[in-house]
């Protein structure tokens, strides 16, 4: 006999007194393994940022065991999301403490004890928790004012370098949540929370300002657009307070973990998050305007609130961040400082140095660009709110915090606005001056988006 696939023989055996019969089964291998090698895993459990991961193992089967796995190096895919970690012997996946948050594409490969190797993307859905970034600042700050003009009568800014530059009038929104936008990376600037008695471990800074040398930055702190992101790559790291320690907030931009300490090329630092200061005029953070990023992000926490995704009873309490390709070169408060270009003339006819704060008293008269990093802009009262709020609360919710609170100018970057629902005009509200009880107004606001000015 010479079976080329198992088979189950039935045998018997005869003799004088009779005959018995039984089973036996041949299993037969085909040269160098049991067919070829192929990966069974195609699927991986979701997690939740701060808690364990439940687990995941990769599989494989066929070709010549063992098999071997590994994160693929190749840059066109992320890295495991913050916290993971794989056992190349075994497959499993595991983390006590997932860091990462957004969806991660991460692709897989499986090798042979003879060298065949086999790759497999999987997909980790990472949920946030990111309810404390609005918690960040006291209530009093600048940063949970209200600008609304019903409730606050806060004058419009009349400034000609208040308005945005008008070749973005025709930009969209280009909101980030984490998303599968930028698939198969994950979209947004993510957060972490640390308890107040974390580590501080060593960060080292490269190329501009350091506000700190060593931080409690840890190892799985989830890296904007992950390490392997040519991008802005924030880190941002919320310190609760306790035994003594004030809540802090540190940020870092442009941020690689390298087996122990950090490596940045900017960083700030908020060492007391419970009071009101500011970041020193003249002083750059991990964005542009001097600002920090992190309390200024609208994350799916405060809109969801207490209720549930499809019925949402959050609030958003605060301006949202956004960019611009170019901003003025200059800066209003409660900016710091600036990147941008353009200059700007004084009402005597001299210019005003540029990377400067525009004065609140003698506003410029002239300018060759628009839009200075710090500028607060709200959405008209004489907007009608659009008809999908009536069918997505969340919606809804974002643009009630785009009419109380407002968006605020703070990097450069992609042009865009932080609500794809409001589809119409905003207007430069220049909020509280710092040293004085007064607020100032410039120039009226002009419709943004497809209604035009």
């Amino acid at each position: 006999m010479h079976p080329s696939s198992t088979t189950t023989y039935t045998l018997t055996a005869t003799n004088a007194a009779g005959s018995t019969s039984s089973t036996a089964s041949v299993i037969v291998t085909a040269a160098g393994g049991a067919g070829p090698l192929t990966v069974t895993t195609t699927s991986c459990p979701a997690g939740t940022q701060g808690a364990a991961y439940v687990g995941c193992t990769i599989s494989a089967s066929g070709g010549t065991p063992p098999y071997f796995f590994a994160v693929s190096t190749d840059s066109s895919y992320p890295p495991l999301p913050e916290g993971l970690s794989l056992n190349g012997t075994t497959g499993q996946i595991s983390s006590a403490r997932i860091g990462a948050q957004g969806t991660y594409g991460t692709l897989f490969t499986v090798s042979d004890s003879k060298g065949v190797q086999l790759t497999q993307q999987i997909s980790f859905a990472m949920t946030g928790s990111n309810a404390f970034l609005a918690g960040i600042f006291p209530s009093t700050s600048i940063f949970h004012h209200r600008v609304d003009a019903a409730s606050t009568s806060l004058p419009v800014d009349t400034s000609v370098a208040a308005p945005i530059y008008s070749a973005y009038l025709s930009e969209t929104v280009k909101p980030f949540f984490g998303n599968q936008s930028n698939a198969p990376f994950p979209n947004g600037i993510p957060a972490i929370e640390v308890p107040y008695d974390q580590p501080d471990v060593a960060v080292t800074t490269t190329v501009y300002q350091s506000y700190f040398t060593s931080g409690p930055v840890p190892a799985n702190a989830p890296v904007e657009g992950t390490s392997r992101s040519n991008g802005d790559r924030h880190v941002l790291v919320y310190l609760e307070g306790g035994s003594a320690h004030n809540p802090a907030l540190y940020e870092m931009w442009q941020a690689i973990y390298q087996a122990g300490p950090w490596t940045d090329s900017s960083n700030a630092l908020w060492p007391d998050a419970s009071s009101n200061a500011l970041t020193p005029q003249g002083n750059g953070t991990s964005d542009a305007a001097g600002l920090p990023v992190g309390p200024l992000l609208v994350n799916a926490d405060e809109v969801i609130g207490a209720g549930t995704p499809d019925a949402p009873t959050g609030a958003v309490l605060h301006p949202i961040r956004f960019t611009l390709n170019h901003m003025l070169n200059y800066w209003v408060w409660p900016a710091t400082q600036t990147a941008g270009v353009g200059s700007c003339t004084a009402s005597g006819g001299g210019s005003i140095p540029t990377e400067s704060e525009i004065s609140q008293s003698a506003p410029p008269v002239t300018c060759s660009m628009s839009g200075p990093a710090g500028e607060i802009y709200r959405l008209k009262a004489s907007v009608a709110t659009p008809a999908c709020a009536a069918t997505s609360p969340q919606a809804a919710i974002i643009i009630t915090g785009l009419r109380n609170y407002g968006i605020i100018l703070a990097d450069n970057g992609m042009s865009g606005w932080p609500d794809r629902y409001a589809g119409c005009a905003l207007e430069r509200q220049r909020s509280c001056v710092p040293d004085q009880s007064h607020v100032v107004g410039f120039r009226a606001g002009q419709c943004l988006g497809s209604h035009g000015q």
